[in-house]
């Protein structure tokens, strides 16, 4: 009988060799639906003004993100507080598409006294932790977007002799809140000698003082030593002494991106000049790590920190807060129910539903009348979907 044949029959066969079960084409089913659901990146970029960090994201990502910028003057940049600017753009490649979330911060040490200037930025990010916790607990859980931000560029002057203290105490606020990058700015002023020696005082001044910022992951036993050597590279560049430019100069006869001197062409692209191909090659390459440490370590201790502060939880085990109108509630139900068994623990409140008078009694219709209708509308504000009091004792009094 011949393979149409048994098609038709509705008879499958096997193509491969015999023992071949098929399981080993479950990546290519991930693989295809990645692509077709999308990714999804957020980077932040932070920095004194005039270090190029605009252009920089230009020249990453080969787009204009910010095309109707007004730089303001030295004015009013005395009064001027720091402020959160967050562009997002969707960049497709080769069919895959990626929305990118960049979060600028004008603003950031501009003002004579900065002191406190770096509270606004960890609102931010605090913020969008807590908005992906609220996400999670809702209950459409299927299209929540993240806006966590994965990566900061932290944009180091190349003009002084080292890190300021502003840079310090920046760094270590939110080193345990986000993947930290430092990058020196600007590094076409500086000789090869200066910028080796900078990078050295930087790395020493961040171990001094105790500061986590992102390290690469360590290549695998199975890579190729192509990949190894890569990495190896990257570790050793870090942090990375970059040039940024959006304008096409001619050099040696071809187009590239870069920056006309007198003394010649400074190339973005070129790794002999600068750490750019390597930043973006770092930042494409370790996007998935990026967002995993995200997950698993920043996003993890901000939930556990939340479950240290107290709340309620909900059976998915996320936390929502404990409302006065919610203690209230539970606090009629006990006065107009003496009989109710009343439990609590780790400030969950939960009313049992065993102790209930008939049907025919006076609580049944002041519950079904008062209490149900502020449970309901509780519920459905905190979006918990948990009846513990309301609709478990609602549906037990007329199931009876």
């Amino acid at each position: 009988m011949s393979q149409a044949d048994k098609m038709k029959q509705g008879q499958f066969t096997n193509p491969e060799t015999p023992g071949y079960v098929g399981f080993a084409n479950l990546p290519n089913q991930v693989h295809r639906k990645s692509v077709k659901k999308g990714f999804e990146f957020t980077l932040m970029v932070v920095g004194e003004s005039g270090l190029g960090k605009s252009t920089l994201i230009n020249s990453l990502f080969l787009t204009d993100l910010y095309p109707e910028r007004v730089i303001p003057g030295a004015a009013e940049k005395i009064e001027r507080t720091v402020q959160i600017e967050a562009s997002t753009v969707e960049i497709e490649e080769r069919g895959v598409k990626l929305r990118l979330t960049v979060v600028d911060t004008p603003g950031y040490g501009d003002a004579i006294n900065s002191q406190d200037c770096f509270s606004t930025i960890i609102s931010y990010i605090d913020d969008q932790f807590e908005r992906y916790l609220h996400d999670e607990s809702g209950l459409n859980r299927r299209h929540i977007v993240d806006n966590r931000v994965h990566c900061c560029f932290y944009f180091i002057s190349p003009l002084g002799h080292g890190l300021k203290p502003l840079d310090v105490q920046f760094m270590k606020a939110i080193h345990n809140k986000v993947n930290v990058v430092p990058v020196i700015a600007k590094a076409d002023t500086l000789t090869l000698r200066e910028r080796e020696r900078l990078k050295r005082r930087i790395l020493d001044e961040i171990d001094e003082h105790g500061i986590k910022i992102y390290h690469l992951p360590d290549a695998e036993s199975d890579e190729d030593e192509d990949f190894k050597e890569q990495t190896r590279i990257l570790k050793a560049s870090i942090p990375f002494a970059v040039v940024g430019s959006n304008q096409q100069i001619e050099a040696k006869g071809k187009k590239v991106r870069g920056r006309l001197y007198p003394w010649g062409v400074v190339e973005v692209e070129n790794p002999e000049h600068n750490d750019f191909l390597k930043l973006r090659t770092m930042l494409i390459t370790h996007m998935q790590d990026l967002q995993e440490v995200t997950q698993d370590l920043h996003y993890e201790n901000f939930r556990s920190e939340r479950l240290k502060r107290g709340g309620r939880l909900s059976s998915h085990g996320y936390i929502l807060p404990l409302s006065p109108a919610y203690v209230l509630v539970c606090q009629l139900a006990s006065l107009h129910l003496p009989h109710l068994k009343r439990h609590s623990s780790d400030k969950n409140i939960h009313l049992s539903s065993k102790a209930i008078p008939g049907k025919g009694s006076g609580f049944t219709l002041f519950y079904c009348l008062a209490i149900c209708p502020m449970m309901a509308v509780w519920s459905w504000f905190v979006k918990s979907h948990e009846w513990s009091v309301g609709g478990t004792v609602f549906v037990f009094i007329w199931g009876r």
